[in-house]
């Protein structure tokens, strides 16, 4: 909500630097998108990791009662 209202100031203040914004946001969102793909990947190798790290230790900790 916050950012509407924002970008209604911004209208109101400056209309073509609103509507040019307007016009470009889904356009740097899909530039930006493989990055945040690949952000993903990284943390979903680096939470793979952690597993295999941590694994002998949880092994040897033995089952938590509930």
């Amino acid at each position: 909500m916050l950012n509407f209202l924002l970008f209604c100031l911004l209208l109101v203040v400056c209309w073509p630097l609103a509507l040019t914004a307007l016009l470009l946001y889904p356009l740097i969102w899909l530039i930006l998108l493989p990055f945040r793909l690949v952000g993903i990947a990284v943390h979903g190798v680096f939470a793979l990791l952690a597993a295999i790290l941590f694994l002998p230790a949880r092994i040897l900790r033995g089952p938590r009662a509930i």
